[in-house]
């Protein structure tokens, strides 16, 4: 067995074995348990546990500071020596650090530093596997069939470093996907839910949804492309949002690359993108979705930094009323640009000041509508707007005057999601979501449905 097995007993080590300047650890323990399911019956079951370590050296030369980071899994007492020399060589090889700070200090340790790590299993289906079973037969008996999966992990983050960081966080993170389809396999409907512990997810629920979208896909019309009033699920908000967050590096947008670039030089910051009272924000300590409440950098980018390791995070404005009021920034980029240090966080929330719930919202429709299900395969088409394009999916329906008449044909979408917050002409209530593209990057999201009077509809898909 090896000599050191606790997670921030190897931190500890590895710490003790580094000759470099400065040294930053990151430990992390991995528990997951996941289901899946095929035509109404459970198929797979599982639960896996793992470690993976990072070592980040910094060295101090006569021309700057250099880093070196190397991450292995599985990793041993007997594996830290030559893990940690790696670490060292690589900075040592490395040309200074463009990013090189000081490395974080003062910060308090955390409670429960040198506890064991938290772990999930199978018990955490323990009432959510029969209710599952029941949903298999009513949707037997209703000529559904089920597919679909529930995912759980729990992973604890120990992060320390040679100026005295002793930090934890331990982040659940669970999710349900559920499609129904119909025998024939013609009809095809996707629901989707994140959980932190799956006490409260129902799967009766999702197969009740599913069946009525099933209903409405009974009638199918064909449409052409085209600009139509849509109404976006928050599943597809947050895809977009998501996206747009992951763009919105303040170096960036000061270099003249990006959406938020001001023309002729500087960023958009303070100009107001939304006609609607709009607020987009990140909380570690929102309710539900809590995320980590120090920066864990694993590499250094144009959104983070090996030297902000530990850095406290704070809740973030990102859009205020509709206005930009923050950019991501590292501690470097934030010295670059003249704008303060905001670290980019694990969860995003929008929120639109609308009382409406997506069902109110089609039945307040007037005139004619589409109503999408979920959005994937989303990429990049320009930077300077952030167009992106992608596809409709497990259903777009026609809505007229307030009610679903039927399915019609999928789409690939050009559109981008700046445009879109200033085109929105209604915003829902907000409510926790899965997003269904960047569910396996990205799961703690809180959004809005959006009316949009004229997205943009680029031409017609034959998937489904």
């Amino acid at each position: 067995m090896s000599r050191v097995s606790k997670p921030h007993e190897i931190v500890e080590r590895a710490l003790g074995l580094s000759t470099a300047d400065g040294c930053v650890v990151i430990a992390e323990e991995n528990s997951s348990a996941n289901l899946r399911w095929a035509g109404n019956a459970l198929t797979t079951n599982g639960v896996t546990r793992g470690r993976t370590l990072t070592v980040i050296a910094t060295v101090d030369g006569a021309r700057g500071t250099a880093s070196g980071v190397v991450s292995r899994s599985a990793v041993t007492s007997e594996d830290l020596e030559d893990l940690v020399r790696a670490a060292e060589a690589a900075a040592r090889a490395a040309g200074p650090a463009e990013d090189a700070r000081p490395l974080v200090t003062g910060v308090p340790v955390s409670a429960g530093f040198t506890d064991a790590p938290a772990e999930t299993g199978s018990d955490v289906f323990a009432a959510f596997a029969p209710a599952l079973g029941d949903s298999f037969a009513r949707a037997r008996s209703g000529g559904r069939e089920l597919y679909g999966f529930a995912s759980h992990e729990l992973t604890s983050t120990y992060l320390g470093t040679s100026t005295g960081l002793r930090l934890r966080h331990d982040q659940p993170d669970g999710t349900l996907e559920m499609n129904a389809k119909s025998p024939d396999r013609t009809r095809s409907a996707w629901a989707g839910r994140a959980t932190r512990d799956f006490t409260d997810v129902d799967p009766a629920a999702l197969d009740a949804e599913l069946a009525v979208r099933l209903g409405w896909a009974e009638r199918r019309t064909e449409l052409p492309a085209g600009r139509y009033e849509t109404l976006l699920p928050p599943t597809a908000v947050a895809d977009l949002l998501i996206y747009q967050y992951w763009s919105a590096s303040a170096r960036d947008a000061a270099e003249g690359r990006t959406v938020f670039s001001r023309p002729g030089g500087g960023t958009r910051l303070g100009e107001n993108l939304s006609r609607l009272p709009l607020t987009l924000r990140s909380d570690p300590y929102e309710p539900g979705l809590e995320a980590a409440p120090f920066v864990i950098a694993h590499a250094s980018g144009d959104d983070a930094s090996v030297f902000d390791n530990g850095l406290p995070l704070e809740p973030t404005r990102w859009i205020g009323d509709g206005r930009l009021e923050r950019l991501t920034t590292t501690r470097h980029s934030a010295g670059l640009t003249g704008l303060p240090v905001s670290p980019a966080l694990d969860n995003l929330v929008l929120e639109g000041g609308g009382e409406r719930s997506l069902e109110e919202m089609v039945a307040a429709t007037t005139g004619r509508a589409l109503l999408l299900t979920c959005l994937w395969y989303i990429r990049e088409v320009d930077p300077a707007t952030l167009l992106l394009t992608g596809l409709t999916r497990d259903g777009v329906y026609l809505v007229e005057d307030g009610e679903v008449v039927g399915e019609v044909n999928n789409f690939r979408f050009n559109e981008s999601p700046v445009g879109l917050l200033s085109r929105a002409t209604e915003a829902g209530r907000t409510e926790r979501t899965l997003p269904r593209e960047w569910g396996d990057y990205f799961t703690r999201a809180a959004m809005p449905a959006l009316r949009v009077p004229d997205f943009h509809m680029s031409s017609v898909s034959r998937g489904v």
